[in-house]
């Protein structure tokens, strides 16, 4: 009797390897490029543009060649109030923290780098509407009242030092509206 043959143990079926490499990345066309680039370093807001004409933005002077009459940014909210306890005890409870700054004559709160300001002396100005006034920053107050009142601009508060080397000024614009500028060393 011949002896049988042990059975070869079968060989686990090796699975197919992709043949073909993953898609290189197509380099985007040029022109979609320049404008992805445009779109990202354009800052400035475009200027309405007349039906069938393309917007074109405005110029923005650089960093060291900004004008220092210019408004740059909000910075304060200040609100006249009759009641200073009051209303600090009420933006305290809406805003969820306490005021930075706590005087009889101010009150502030910082609200991430932005301010809310209760002001109780409402010898210039009346609670109630019309009687908060956003106040602008801006780099030389002086300056900048002048340039305001050349364009129509009414003069309403000479700048004067509120503390820590801090300014404030008002200016009316053509509708008569209090439009607040600040200046912070």
């Amino acid at each position: 009797m011949a002896k049988a043959k042990p059975k070869a143990k079968a060989k686990p079926k090796a699975t197919a390897k992709p043949t073909t490499k993953p898609a290189a990345k197509k380099p985007a066309p040029a022109a979609a490029t320049a404008k992805a680039k445009a779109t990202a370093t354009t800052v400035a807001p475009k200027q309405p543009s007349k039906p069938g004409k393309p917007a074109t933005p405005l110029a923005v002077a650089a960093p060291a060649e900004r004008d220092p009459t210019l408004l740059r940014s909000l910075r304060s909210a200040i609100y006249k109030v009759t009641d200073l306890a009051a209303s600090k005890a009420f933006y305290a409870a809406a805003l969820g923290r306490e005021p930075y700054f706590d005087q009889p004559f101010y009150v502030g709160f910082d609200i991430d780098g932005q301010e809310l300001g209760l002001d109780p002396d409402t010898s210039s100005t009346t609670p109630g509407p019309g009687g908060a006034v956003a106040y602008w920053k801006v780099d030389d107050i002086a300056a900048t009242i002048a340039k305001l009142l050349r364009l129509g601009g009414t003069p309403m508060q000479a700048p004067h030092d509120v503390g820590g080397g801090i300014q404030i000024g008002l200016v009316g614009d053509p509708s008569g509206n209090a439009l607040g500028l600040i200046q912070m060393t």
